[in-house]
């Protein structure tokens, strides 16, 4: 298994506070050691995080932390799957659990096949800090997660964060190595609290969430080359590419591909996941997500059973963290492909992106 964490500047770590018991949901917290805020970049490159070449896959959880409020008039139809941008509503903090001492919670399942192990695990979260009101950006590189039936630990940030304003939006990304906590847990549904995001109304809107990656090993699973790339960056107008070499891709090949990206607005055409492999190229989608409009929050898994979220609203808001099934849909052998998220129109922000592709035995 090849194991890459990218260049220096992201390797310049942090530190992982995995306070045990710290915060327990529906408890109170204790008192924590104050961590110093996370070296931050305007722009981070897109670099390779993980890479493995193994009998397994990738799974992932993932959910926002904001929605609209539910007393508005079109803000249940909109959460229902309805048309509807963030900029169009007053946002305000989805908090499932019973934690007072908690201003934004929610959950989301990994779902892993009977006999897997997890060989890597990345937790990444985000948000606009500027919106009705102004959050304070040492608060970005911290987050609490919660195994299922655990209680909260408090994560920083182990890598640089992309923090930028733009667009009328102060965003970033922050992101942590969880595999431990991960590889140790009972299955079932995961808590993500305190995503440092901002409520209220503005024309860029208000938007923020979590997803949490997960590659396992499997031996009953096919042999399949996986990739975790990730980075931050606007996408108007330009695009973001992870580029795998060294593959061994037969003819016929499938495989899974993800994206995890921020601000993308339902209904705004413009914006495509496409997949290179051998000059063959296509614009990936499904039924919930269309071709030229894959920014259009969601967080969508292939099949008819999604893992569990709570709340599991279909339009999310400004929030996209999506999977595919690529079917047998590689057509050509090869030892190259090239996943490129890209937006025409969209004010979004490239966050991550993954694949697991079938080798040749």
């Amino acid at each position: 298994m090849r194991h890459s964490l990218g260049p220096l500047l992201r390797r310049a770590t942090v530190g992982v506070l995995a306070l045990a018991a710290m915060w327990a949901p529906g408890g109170s917290p204790a008192a924590a050691p104050a961590a110093a805020p996370a070296p931050e970049a305007s722009r981070l490159a897109f670099t390779e995080r993980y890479r493995a070449h193994q009998h397994g896959g990738i799974v992932r959880a993932a959910n926002a932390s904001i929605s609209c409020r539910s007393a508005e008039p079109s803000c249940p139809d909109t959460r229902a799957g309805g048309r509807g941008a963030n900029g169009d509503f007053d946002m305000t903090y989805t908090d499932v659990d019973d934690d007072p001492n908690t201003y934004n919670s929610s959950r989301a399942e990994v779902r892993l096949p009977a006999g897997s192990r997890v060989t890597y695990a990345r937790l990444y979260w985000g948000g606009n800090l500027r919106v009705g009101e102004q959050k304070p950006q040492e608060d970005n590189g911290r987050v609490l997660i919660a195994e299922p039936g655990g209680a909260y630990k408090q994560f920083a940030a182990d890598t640089v964060v992309g923090h930028r304003v733009a667009d009328g939006a102060d965003a970033f990304q922050a992101s942590a190595d969880v595999t431990q906590l991960v590889r140790d847990s009972a299955p079932g549904l995961f808590t993500v609290a305190q995503v440092n995001v901002a409520s209220g109304r503005s024309e860029a809107g208000a938007w923020g969430g979590w997803t949490l990656v997960v590659a396992y090993e499997n031996p009953a699973e096919p042999l399949r080359d996986i990739a975790i790339w990730d980075g931050f960056a606007p996408l108007k107008g330009g695009g973001r590419e992870m580029r795998m070499r060294d593959l061994s891709l037969g003819e016929g090949s499938g495989g899974r591909a993800g994206l995890v990206a921020y601000n993308g607005d339902r209904g705004t055409r413009g914006d495509w996941l496409t997949l290179t492999t051998d000059g063959s190229s296509a614009d990936l989608s499904d039924p919930a997500n269309p071709p030229d409009d894959v920014l259009n929050s969601t967080i969508s898994d292939p099949g008819d059973n999604p893992p569990a979220r709570v709340p599991a609203y279909a339009n999310t808001l400004g929030y996209d963290s999506d999977v595919f099934d690529l079917g047998r849909g590689l057509r050509h052998t090869g030892d190259e492909a090239t996943l490129r998220l890209s937006s025409d129109r969209d004010a979004a922000w490239a966050g991550v992106l993954f694949a697991a592709f079938d080798a040749r035995q």
